[in-house]
């Protein structure tokens, strides 16, 4: 079945969402118009805001997750993005990113943070805490 979840971040960074690729050992395919689902619209849950059944499975860019039968799409959106997954437990992705991708989610709100403080010259630390990360910012 299909059940495709559009991740509730906007995506302003390319480089910032693949670093956060990097960091959590997924793969950034750049250009690869693709992104692997379940394949056919069974209409049992409403489609994401904007996104038409003609519009599934197609993408900028994808990310493979290791592990996964399912990839995530990167859809362009003027110059912005959107991430396009098919949240059914057989493709195996909420294992591995988070229940409404949260762990992919954290990994690009960290980057794009720290590139930000970064170009204002704020020194960062990083610390692994139990619930994720935490950034402390000093001047």
């Amino acid at each position: 079945m299909s059940h495709i979840s559009k991740m509730e971040l906007e995506i302003t960074s390319l480089l910032d969402l693949k670093e956060a690729c990097q960091r959590l050992g997924l793969t950034f395919c750049e250009n690869q118009k693709t992104y692997k689902w379940y394949g056919t619209w069974v209409g049992d849950s409403p489609l994401p805001e904007g996104i038409t059944t003609e519009e599934l499975g197609k993408c900028s860019h994808a990310i493979k997750v290791p592990e996964c039968a399912y990839e995530i799409g990167v859809v362009q959106r003027g110059s912005k993005y959107i991430l396009l997954w098919d949240s059914w437990s057989s493709g195996g992705l909420e294992l591995k990113i988070g229940k409404d991708a949260g762990i992919l989610k954290q990994a690009y709100s960290v980057q794009r943070i720290k590139r930000e403080a970064m170009l204002k010259r704020y020194r960062i630390s990083e610390q692994k805490i139990e619930k994720g990360i935490r950034l402390v910012l000093c001047r």
